[in-house]
């Protein structure tokens, strides 16, 4: 097993830092990204950080990180975190963990934010702390 962790992020999360700061907050992914390799680095991780709009390059790239061995996934997957049974089968065909992660508390939101069929079936969830809460994914996942 690898020790690189993938952190995949969906749809409209390339905006973060201009989208709806109040929710969002005004890091952007890059930020994000920064953090996290800089905490991966001393933790002995690597990071794979990307980014789609489109539900399908999500699965793939579920199926890719368990082909090639990877220590977990962190996964935002924005919107398609309340829609998308195939995020949910992907996450279910696979060995690698998932961790379900989101900068703001859905269900402190809108009533159709409730419901994650990301979380159904991801081994834990980090919500609600900004960008933190991939920080503390990220110790999650080293302790798999």
């Amino acid at each position: 097993m690898s020790e690189t962790v993938f952190v995949l992020n969906g749809p409209n999360l390339n905006l973060l830092g201009t989208r709806e700061p109040e929710i969002y907050g005004s890091a952007t992914l890059d930020d994000i990204a920064g953090m996290l390799e800089d905490r991966a680095r001393e933790l002995g991780l690597e990071i794979d950080l990307r980014q789609s709009n489109h539900e399908g390059h999500l699965v793939d790239w579920l199926h890719e990180a368990q082909a090639v061995g990877a220590k977990a996934v962190l996964l935002n997957a924005g919107a398609f975190t309340h829609t998308s049974i195939a995020l949910h089968d992907a996450i279910k065909a696979i060995r690698t963990p998932v961790i379900e992660v989101h900068l703001s508390n859905p269900h402190t939101r809108e009533a159709f934010r409730h419901t994650s069929y990301v979380g159904m079936a991801a081994k834990a969830t980090i919500a609600g702390f900004g960008p933190m809460s991939y920080l503390l994914a990220l110790e999650g996942a080293r302790r798999l």
